[in-house]
Parts: structure tokens; sequence; C-alpha cells
């Protein structure tokens, strides 16, 4: 690839699990296409979360690509919960077995992207100083790939070592006899101290919220097993297209209600044992919706922490209070409840005795003064829209997105933005991705994205862009299904809550994703394509030019 060459017809921003599969897909149909990343390597998510722990909690089975047979039949997975190194491995093996690397440009940050009217082209300034041009633009730039930092002074005042855990180190961190800090009990927080307990000197957990969480209970997968597994790998993808969330695991067909205490125990008993998201999504539907029968399993599983936990009090401070079980999307872990079973493991309530600042030496809260080696930054992302604002995106008319999603962010179908043209999210605000098992949401909107460019390919269109009206009607749609779920209620990045980022603390319910499950979701999507994309408005150059799918 020349580096000379400044337009294609589209760019692909970012190279993670939705990257890979657009310019897949783009490829297969000659279309003279990139991918910009901004990281030095391919990845996304798996290049640059390398903590210890760091792995899928989606059966590994269901987490790649459907797409090609051959790959299904020649990959192993060999753990039912995948961890980063192999994750990685396998990404970078289906981009050179699909020969996508010479499609992909690296160390490429997208700083600006301006829409030019009068020819229906968006012009892209990178980092690097060159300015690109193209027909479309498909942002595939990940919900939780702009970490967050908390908001205390003194960060860079520390003289150890200290990182976010996106940007844990790619070298070794020895951590033999050190006292490591780490800050924060959300899903990564969760994962890192389970997995370091045991390997540190001291480790000091400072917790600001409790979070809920289950075991993952993970296992290897044997030869025999992975070959069952590629047998049955059609049925294994059509029962993810029919649950809400595109996993294994699909809510029980019996009411709350309609069972004993007695079975509801038993099948708690079940789950709680058995490996991955079964406790939160093959449980009873009215556990998201009705307050009593959340209330009922969140004592259940506040009963499990307890007998997981010696020390009561330490017990009690790991049990939520200001959310029930469930009703924001689950951590699962191994040995983390443990974890403070052991004498150099100490937890800090940072609602007690909160967070003063960072000090030469390590921490300091309204009680004292705490010295480590290593602080570990397990602070969680302004999530969803976070990625986007890092990008100076101007739509028609000088338009930021910036500001039109300042309060919240609005989208036909979590996949197109009024007054943004030729701008496509394959997994954007308010689609139904980052509810769901991510790369099955990522080939669904990738599909639709596709489909639609070939729409207007075969017609020469140059220009798509959904109608306000349609707009609005969608994420008024997306507000209307928070209404019956208790997550609404919830402390949570799906509804755009991160203490740690200006103006997303307490307040605004921002509407993020989109709750009706993904059978829903597809029904809806695909309506609008049969039906000829009504909601969109589409134009076309006068000297088109257009590039026209290869045959």
């Amino acid at each position: 690839m020349g580096e000379a060459k400044t337009h294609y017809e589209v760019i692909v921003v970012g190279a993670g699990v939705a990257g890979i599969y657009q310019i897949k897909r783009l490829v297969d149909l000659g279309i003279d296409a990139t991918v910009l990343e901004g990281a030095p390597d391919l990845g996304g998510t798996w290049y640059w979360n390398r903590y210890p722990g760091c792995r899928f909690d989606s059966e590994s089975y269901t987490y790649g690509f459907s797409f090609s047979r051959e790959l299904l039949d020649e990959w192993h997975w060999k753990e039912r919960f995948s961890g980063q190194p192999e994750n990685l491995r396998y990404l970078n093996y289906v981009a050179d077995k699909f020969d996508l690397r010479r499609h992909m440009q690296f160390n490429c940050k997208v700083d600006a992207m301006r829409f030019d009217e009068t020819r229906d082209l968006w012009h892209l300034t990178l980092s690097d100083g060159r300015e690109l041009t193209c027909r479309f633009v498909v942002l595939a730039i990940g919900l939780l790939s702009a970490p967050t930092m908390p908001r205390v002074p003194g960060i860079d005042d520390f003289k150890g070592r200290s990182f976010h855990t996106y940007y844990w180190p790619h070298e070794p961190v020895d951590l033999t006899g050190k006292k490591v800090a780490v800050i924060g009990t959300g899903a990564t927080g969760i994962q890192v101290i389970g997995e370091i307990a045991d390997k540190v000197g001291e480790l000091t957990v400072f917790q600001r919220r409790p979070n809920w969480s289950a075991p993952l209970n993970n296992s290897a997968i044997s030869e025999a097993e992975m070959a069952d597994i590629r047998a049955r790998y059609d049925e294994i993808f059509a029962a993810c297209a029919l649950t809400p969330g595109s996993f294994v695991h699909g809510p029980q067909s019996r009411g709350f209600y309609e069972v004993s205490r007695e079975e509801r125990l038993a099948l708690w008993d079940r789950l709680y044992d058995e490996p991955g998201f079964g406790i939160w999504l093959a449980n009873f539907r009215e556990i998201f919706m009705d307050e009593a029968a959340n209330a009922e399993l969140s004592a259940y599983i506040a009963d499990r922490i307890r007998g997981r936990v010696n020390d009561p009090k330490v017990a009690e401070k790991l049990i939520p209070r200001d959310h029930g079980f469930g009703v924001q999307r689950l951590p699962l872990e191994t040995n983390y409840f443990e974890a403070y079973n052991r004498d150099n493991v100490h937890l800090v309530d940072l609602s007690e005795t909160p967070l003063v600042r960072v000090t030469e030496t390590g921490l300091r809260t309204t009680a004292r003064d705490y010295d480590f080696d290593i602080i570990v930054y397990a602070t969680g992302f302004d999530a969803i829209t976070g990625a986007y604002d890092l990008i100076d995106i101007t739509g028609i008319g000088g338009e930021k997105l910036a500001d039109k999603w300042k309060q919240a962010p609005s989208t036909f179908l979590g996949m197109l933005v009024h007054g943004f043209p030729n701008l496509l999210m394959p997994t954007g605000p308010q689609s139904a991705s980052a509810s769901t098992n991510f790369p099955r949401g990522i080939e669904n909107g990738v599909g639709w994205c596709t489909n639609l460019l070939k729409f207007m390919w075969d017609r020469g269109y140059t220009r798509a862009e959904a109608t306000l009206d349609a707009q609005q009607r969608w994420t008024a749609h997306v507000a209307k299904m928070y209404e019956i779920m208790l997550m609404r209620k919830a402390k949570s990045w799906f509804t755009g809550y991160n203490s740690n980022v200006a103006g997303h603390e307490e307040g605004t319910v921002r509407y993020f994703v989109y709750n009706g499950g993904t059978p829903k979701f597809l029904g809806i999507i695909n309506e609008v394509a049969a039906k000829g994309y009504e909601e969109i408005e589409f134009g076309a150059e006068a000297e088109a030019g257009v590039q026209a799918a290869a045959s």
C-alpha cells in the first residue's frame, strides 16, 4: 500500500474485533478501503488490556467469528473462557489467514473528521499530519476504549510504577514481594485482584462501591470436547441468536412466581456452580424488572459471598447496597472473594475514608497514608461515547458530534446519526451490541452496515443520512425500553454513570444501550433494510464516479 495514497471509498477506524470483520467484508466486495488503527498493532481490547486475569466472560466458542467454516474448523479454543494472550493470537491468526494486514495502517490515530457537504466526502486529519478523504467512514472504535483515571490530585507525583489496567505494560511486571494498590472493584479490578493476590507481597484494595460478582468456573477444553463443539457450531450460533444477550444462556421459560422458593434455590445453587453467565442470564426474567424477585436473588448471592469471605465485616463491605444483583453487566470472578481471606490482602472502604490524593510514596485517605511500590488504576472507562469524543467529528453546518451528544447520545438504530451523513457505527450507542455477547452483535452490525453500503453502490448513491424523525423515534424507543428495567436505577456505564468523568456523575440517565434483546433488534433492523431503508435519505453526486462492488 503506497503511503502517498490519500483517498479511499471507505475508511474503517479501529482494528479490533469489529474493524477486522468490517475490512474482511469490504475486501470480499473488492472495495477500495483501509483500516486506521491508533495502536502499534491490531486487536483493540485484546491488544491493550494485558493485565493479569484479563479474559473472556462469554464462552470462547461463542466469541469467535462465525463467518468462515474453515476458520471454525481450524481454531482450537484452549479454555472455556479464553485469556488475553490467546485472544490476541486468535485475532492475529484471523487477520493473517485472510491477508487483512495489508489493508491496515497502524500508529494512525484519527484526530479529526469533517464532512464536506459539497462533495459528499469525509476529510480525516491524522496524528501523523496526513490528510485523507473518503466517501464513507465506519467507526469501529470500541465501547470500552477510553480509559478514565480518578479525579484526585497528585497522580503524577508518585515515584513508583503506576498505570491504568488498559495500559498494563507489555513486558512482564514483577509483582513478587511488592506492595501493590488496586483502585477499583469493577469488572477489571475483580479480575486483577483474584489473579495477583497470591503473587504480591501486600495487596491493598481501594473500593468506592462494591459490585456483585459470581464465579467464572473456567476449565480447559479437551481435544474431544473441541471436536464436539466444532460439530455443533451451527447449533451453538443459532442458539445465541435466539437469546436476548446472544449468549448460550437463555432465560427460564417458567415465571419466578410459578415455582416454589425451594425450586428457585435449587436452580440458583446449580447455576452458581456452573460456568459463565448462567446465574445471570439463565435465570428468571423477573429478576431484571421486578423489585421483589431481584431482592430475593440478591439476598441469595449475598449469602454466597458471606459463605466465601471469612471476616464478616469484610464480607458486608463486598456486598452492594445501592443496586440489585444482575441489573448491570455482571463481572465474573475467579478466587476474588477468597483473596480477602489472605493475610496479605487488605480492603479500604473509600465511602468511609475517601481518597484525598496520590503522594510521592503512595496514597493518602482521610484516615492515613499508605506506601506502595505499584499503583494499579482499575478505574474504568468513559464508556460507549468516550472513544467518539476523542475524535473531533464535524458534520453538516459545522455541528460537532461531541456537542450533539453532550447530554446523551441520539442515533438511528445505534448505527447512523442525523446531521452526519455517510458515518456508520456498527456497534454505536443505542445499538444492541453493548448489552450482548459482543462479537455476535458485531457481526450483526457490520452485516447491516455493509448491506446498506451495497444498496448505495448498486444504485449510485453517494450520500446517506438518517432522518431526524427516524432518529428521534428510535431514541424514544430505546428510552422506553429502560422504563421496565431495574437497570435504570443503577450507577452503571449502561446508564452513563462514571464519577471519574466530569458531567457523568449522578443525575441524568443516558440511554446508551438497546435493552430489547438481540432477536427484537435484528427484527427491527432487518425490517428497515427489507423496506428499502425508508428512514434514510439518499443522494447522488452529479459526477459521482461511485465505485460499485466488484462482481
